[in-house]
C-alpha cells in the first residue's frame, strides 16, 4: 500500500497527488494508493492516518508500505516511516523543521487547489515539534528529492538530514516541484510502478 501525504495548505487535489492517481490507474493499482485529504491539525491527521492504516493492516497483516510525502507530508511521512520500521519513504521537498517554518501561518487559510479554507492554530506548532523524529533507524528506506531552487524550504538542510538516504538533488525547480513529470518516473521506480 502507498500512502501520499500532500503539504500544508495542499490536498488530494494538488498537481503531484493527482499525477500519481493517475501513474496507479494506469498500472490498474487504484486499490493500492491512498490520498488522503489531512486535516490542519497534525495530532488529527496522524491519528486519522494510523486508523486507516491499522485496519488496512488487520484485514492484510503482510501488507508492504511505502508513504511518499510532499513538503509538511514529507515530515509526516518520516514520523510514519520511523514508527512502521518495514516502510519505504519517498520524500519530495520535504519539511524538517515545520514548527519553526509554519509560525507565520497562524490564523485561517486558504486551500490550494480548493475552496475551503483551514485554520492552523500556534498549538499545531508544539504538535509538530512533539512528533519530531530525531535521528532515522535506516536511512537506506528514504528516497529523498530535493530541489536546489526550492523557495520555500532550504535543500542543504534537506540534504543533510536525509544523509545516507538514496537522493535525487535537482539543480533547479521549486518548492511545488514543477517539473514533477521530469522526477515521475523516479519515484515510480521508488515504489514499484511499472
Amino acid at each position: 500500500m502507498v500512502v501520499y501525504l500532500h503539504g500544508f495548505r495542499s490536498s488530494s487535489r494538488s498537481v503531484k497527488a493527482q499525477k500519481m492517481i493517475d501513474c496507479f490507474d494506469q498500472a490498474g493499482l487504484s486499490s493500492h494508493l491512498w490520498v488522503p485529504d489531512l486535516p490542519a491539525s497534525p495530532a488529527r491527521a496522524m491519528a486519522m492516518i494510523e486508523q486507516h492504516l491499522d485496519a488496512r493492516l488487520q484485514s492484510q497483516p503482510e501488507l508492504s508500505l511505502t508513504f511518499i510525502g510532499s513538503s509538511l507530508g514529507g515530515y509526516y511521512a518520516t514520523v510514519l516511516g520511523e514508527l512502521h520500521a518495514q516502510a519505504s519513504i519517498v520524500l519530495l521537498n520535504p519539511a524538517i523543521k515545520p514548527y519553526d517554518d509554519l509560525q507565520d501561518q497562524i490564523g485561517k487559510k486558504k486551500v490550494y487547489f480548493s475552496d475551503e479554507e483551514i485554520e492552523f492554530v500556534p498549538a499545531y506548532l508544539g504538535d509538530l515539534k512533539a512528533m519530531e523524529q530525531t535521528s532515522l533507524t535506516d536511512p537506506s528506506r528514504y528516497f529523498l528529492v530535493a530541489a536546489r531552487d526550492d523557495e520555500v524550504l532550504n535543500c542543504d538542510t534537506m540534504l543533510a538530514r536525509y544523509r545516507g538516504a538514496h537522493q535525487l538533488h535537482l539543480l533547479g525547480s521549486d518548492h511545488a516541484l514543477s517539473d514533477f513529470d521530469e522526477i515521475l518516473p523516479f519515484v515510480k521506480l521508488a515504489v514499484g510502478l511499472p
